[in-house]
């Protein structure tokens, strides 16, 4: 093949899925001149699993990016079809949003955003080779030799790498939804000493909605009250027209027919090699495993307003297409269910995670970076969150700048690539609120506040976003010093209200802030009784109720934090010897030089690395005793 000088850019990021997008857009938007080259352009964030953005925790990284000045949030507010705020009957550190995205034009409209975005272009090609000189990448080099160099490269190949479909006993090479996979990509970074791993996610089948009988399942209509994941978004714009998902369950003959099929089901015949997600799995996978369980939830899924198509959630599977077409008839409502495409597994190459430093830069190669399923992880709010990060820190790379690291306490984003670098993951990582320990502080109501100045350091909030973020602030800062200051009288009309409320009445005058602390009452009830002139929007009052009822929760949460900073600022040098360490456990020191933690705190969180080993290691830094290779400590 010959080869030929096509271009050079700053920042070339290697597939346009969730994650490249918003590496691309972010690499882009800060200046830097930007290539997005994807095998296929019709399939820019393409939605190849479930047609939704957003859920528990994963909403509240879309609120994240948005906030940081990426563009999911965006995205989908201009193209869902129903919105949903989940756990609203619990706290707010649960609370998140969800949509139902119409597939087709999420596509459309990013790809359309890409291609207007200034400093980028968007090109069609297979990546094939990445050209690295004395351990720096210098470019990338596609299938028809095109040559193009960059400073930073950003890989986000995801399902694509090495795919392999499966669907009962056939077994072929492809991307997802039947495209072009990336083959060579893989063998390269073998070639560059790469440890890879091999994971698998799979699909269900789509069915045309016109052969659902609804009469036989229960509608799940969207939100009436506004909600956004964008901080742009206007509340006027909110859609009133929206379309309902339906839900469904699986019965004991559907059961059975799957159990009849295990011999065929290619996760027990040993066709499926790679590692599937623990909270994603399979039909076949979940009458197995939960075998007590007489039913699982089945959500019927719009893929859109301008097709039939609908998805089928919870129905994953890779059984032999007639099988799946039997499982889908033992369904109520789906008796007469006409399939419109196969379920399916794919398997794919995985990154071990434990080869990137928090920057989600690479470890064996300077300024490339990793991004998305290609990580380890699992959805594609996961994956726009680090390519995000990815593009930011490329760009930063550029600039000759330090890179930007999510703390723990800053983000999901944070505590997920944390996770990825400094724990390694064996199966497809998914994003849970569990995973969070100041998740009181991570909510899906204040990433604004937590990210917004950030953004804008960076360059790539908007300068007109971030003042209207500061005016938020202030006007937030205003009304909880107003309550702080307002002493309300126990007139007639206040204390019925308190008594249809079932809380204790007045006495004597009370502090606003001090009856909106009572858990049975709210701002919107007690406002009437000390209005202001121009009233607040509903954000702003969610943000000032918020702080005011979980204000010593939040302060002890604070104070966690602000008690690890020294431990996440005390930084360890790339030179340390663990070996020439008396006192670390012999485990404490394999895993400490596999993973080259950056920081004690990062250190902290390796899995196999006791306190006790923490406190060797902090001596040996502090006391500036680094050991080098070869000395004696």
């Amino acid at each position: 093949m010959n080869r030929f000088e096509a271009g050079s850019f700053d920042v070339i990021v290697v597939g346009a899925g969730h994650a490249g997008s918003e590496a691309a857009l972010a690499a882009a938007r800060m200046g830097r001149s930007t290539m997005l080259i994807t095998i296929d352009l019709d399939m820019v964030a393409f939605m190849p699993c479930n047609p939704s953005i957003g859920g528990p925790a994963k909403g509240v990284v879309v609120r994240e990016i948005d906030a940081l000045g990426g563009e999911m949030g965006r995205n989908i507010d201009k193209t869902y079809i129903q919105m949903r705020m989940l756990n609203t009957g619990k706290g707010p550190a649960v609370q998140a949003l969800r949509a139902q995205a119409d597939k087709n034009d999420y596509a459309q409209e990013m790809k359309k955003t890409l291609e207007k975005q200034e400093n980028l272009l968007l090109r069609q090609g297979i990546v094939e080779d990445l050209i690295v000189e004395e351990g720096e990448i210098r470019g990338v080099v596609s299938h028809t030799g095109a040559v193009y160099r960059a400073k930073a490269v950003v890989l986000t190949a995801g399902t694509s790498s090495r795919g392999q479909i499966i669907i009962g006993e056939l077994k072929y090479s492809s991307g997802p939804n039947n495209s072009q996979p990336s083959i060579k990509l893989s063998e390269r970074l073998l070639d560059l000493g790469f440890d890879l791993a091999r994971f698998k996610t799979g699909t269900p089948p789509r069915i045309l909605a016109s052969s659902i009988d609804y009469s036989k399942t229960e509608e799940q209509p969207g939100d009436a009250a506004p909600n956004h994941f964008s901080y742009e978004t206007k509340d006027e714009d909110y859609l009133k027209d929206q379309l309902s998902c339906w839900l469904t369950y699986t019965g004991l003959e559907t059961h059975q027919i799957i159990r009849d099929n295990l011999h065929r089901a290619p996760m027990f015949t040993g066709i499926v090699e790679g590692v599937g997600a623990r909270y994603c799995p399979s039909i076949e996978d979940k009458v197995v495993r939960f075998s007590d369980k007489p039913r699982h939830q089945l959500f019927l899924e719009p893929e859109g307003r301008n097709t039939e198509e609908v998805y089928v959630q919870g129905l994953s599977s890779s059984l032999p297409e007639e099988v799946q077409l039997d499982v889908l008839h033992s369904i109520d409502g789906l008796e007469n269910a006409k399939m419109m495409r196969t379920g399916y597994a794919i398997e794919y190459d995985v990154v071990k995670p434990h080869q990137l430093r928090p920057s989600l830069e690479t470890k064996v190669v300077k300024n490339l970076f990793t991004a998305g399923q290609m990580n380890g992880t699992s959805g594609y709010e996961e994956a726009a969150g680090q390519g995000l990060m990815a593009g930011i820190n490329a760009a930063l790379a550029v600039q000759g700048k330090e890179p930007l690291v999510l703390k723990r306490s800053d983000a999901y984003i944070g505590v997920m690539i944390d996770d990825l670098v400094t724990k390694g993951t064996l199966e497809p990582y998914r994003l849970l609120t569990s995973r969070a320990e100041y998740r009181l502080l991570l909510r899906h109501d204040n990433a604004d506040f937590r990210l917004s100045e950030i953004g804008h350091e960076i360059g790539l909030l908007p300068e007109q976003r971030y003042q209207a973020f500061i005016n938020k602030q202030i006007a937030v800062e205003a009304e909880i010093a107003r309550l702080k200051t307002t002493r309300l009288k126990p007139t007639e009309e206040l204390q019925s209200y308190l008594e249809s409320r079932n809380s204790a009445s007045m006495r004597d005058g009370f502090l606003f802030v001090d009856l909106l602390k009572r858990p049975e009452l709210d701002y919107a009830g007690l406002y009437p009784f000390a209005p202001l002139e121009e009233e607040l929007t509903s954000d702003i009052i969610s943000q000032v109720e918020i702080h005011v009822k979980y204000e010593g929760y939040i302060k002890k949460a604070v104070d966690k934090v602000e008690k690890l900073k020294k431990m996440e600022e005390k930084r360890i040098p790339e030179n340390i010897d663990y070996d020439a360490i008396n006192g670390i456990a012999n485990e404490a020191k394999e895993k400490l030089k596999k993973i080259h933690p950056e920081t004690i705190a990062q250190a902290s969180r390796i899995s196999g690395v006791n306190p006790a080993d923490i406190s060797v290691l902090m001596v040996y830094v502090q006391n500036g005793r680094i050991a080098k290779v070869g000395a004696e400590a």
